[in-house]
């Protein structure tokens, strides 16, 4: 695996980088927090402006060229500003479930749309008691001879509330099928709210949804292996925002230190604190190396290769990025912990992300499962 970035991936970087440190301050993503929709519709077209809505999508999918690689460089900078835009949610992973299980005509009207940055979709995948299992689907579609009514709940749908449409995963006689469904249609209902790092999701109540038979993305029960790569490039993004997170709260932790003072020295002349200042970097280095074995894992042509790959980015850099975020937290003291300083939304990001698609056991049971099967 090339560990370098390309020049294009660098200019990438520098690119995201620049407008979150000169656009992106605290002060206003708490506003965009604030606002009705949870996030900036002027930011979301400049992203698409950018190029970043295409970087992590092929030319074939009516992307740029780039691939994962690509999606890690800027959510690794989005976590770094805690951005709250739904890029995981659609750019991630609903773009690639539609780039694995769509048709042709499927594929471009709706991956260049999301591209363009004029349509925004999310995966209405997960259900309350899946906790990680993808193949724990209840929602049920039934076909009748005007297409296919949709019954079912769907639990904490990242990017639901501002999805013009979405992506409903259901179980159907052949298996689990994915259909697209307007945000409009009758007998849907968004109940949406913010989760633990401020970013918004929905819970999504289906009665009797009806949806025409154009509506099905992919053959009939066979969309599980789509939505299972999908995720798994949800869970890599989401732990590229988690070293981000480690990393801009790491430095944060050091420049404070430099400047408060106690006993009539700075805090970071006490050899204690830089015990646990150094243990922060191993961590936070040990997990950017950690994502760069996720990434290269969702290039890995055999998908329970895939699945262990990511399971061990999932279980080693969330719980690196918990320990690091409440680190940071510990060694500001009481302002750590005040909802107006950044340092604490750094450790809420980490609290989301450990427990987002599937804990940390069950993603330790994944990798252990394929490890035995490997030396059996």
């Amino acid at each position: 695996m090339e560990l370098s970035l390309t020049p294009e991936q660098a200019a990438l970087k520098d690119s995201v980088r620049r407008l979150c440190e000169r656009d992106y301050g605290f002060e206003h993503r708490r506003g965009l927090l604030r606002s009705p929709e949870g996030f900036g519709r002027d930011l979301w077209a400049t992203f698409a402006e950018l190029g970043w809505t295409g970087a992590g999508l092929s030319e074939a999918d009516f992307g740029y060229g780039g691939g994962p690689v690509e999606m890690a460089i800027v959510q690794e900078e989005m976590g770094r500003a805690l951005v709250v835009e739904p890029y995981l949610s659609c750019v991630v992973i609903a773009a690639t479930t539609i780039a694995a299980l769509g048709a042709a005509d499927q594929k471009e009207r709706l991956l260049s749309s999301v591209v363009g940055g004029e349509t925004l979709v999310a995966l209405a995948h997960n259900e309350v008691a899946m906790r990680g299992d993808d193949a724990a689907v209840t929602t049920t579609a039934t076909q009748g001879p005007d297409g296919w009514h949709l019954n079912g709940r769907k639990g904490f749908v990242l990017g639901g509330p501002s999805a013009d449409i979405l992506l409903v995963s259901a179980r159907t006689p052949g298996g689990i099928s994915l259909f697209q469904v307007s945000a409009e249609a009758a007998g849907l209902e968004i109940t949406a709210y913010h989760a633990v790092d401020g970013r918004r999701v929905a819970d999504i109540d289906l009665t009797d949804v009806q949806v025409g038979a154009d509506a099905l993305i992919g053959p009939e029960g066979g969309a599980l292996p789509g939505i299972e790569q999908a995720v798994d490039h949800g869970i890599i993004g989401l732990m590229a925002e988690c070293v981000g997170a480690m990393d801009a709260a790491l430095w944060l932790t050091r420049d404070y230190l430099k400047t408060r003072k106690q006993f009539g020295t700075t805090l970071n002349t006490f050899q204690a604190l830089q015990h646990r200042m150094a243990d922060m970097l191993v961590e936070t280095e040990l997990a950017r190396s950690m994502l760069m074995a996720g990434v290269a894992a969702l290039s890995d042509p055999d998908p329970a290769a895939r699945r262990a790959g990511v399971s061990a980015a999932k279980v080693q850099i969330s719980e690196a990025a918990i320990k690091v975020t409440a680190e940071a937290i510990q060694l500001h003291g009481g302002i750590g912990v005040t909802e107006e300083y950044i340092v604490g939304h750094f450790y809420k990001r980490a609290v989301l992300a450990r427990g987002l698609f599937g804990g940390v056991d069950r993603h330790l049971e994944r990798f252990a499962a394929h490890a035995l099967r490997e030396v059996a």
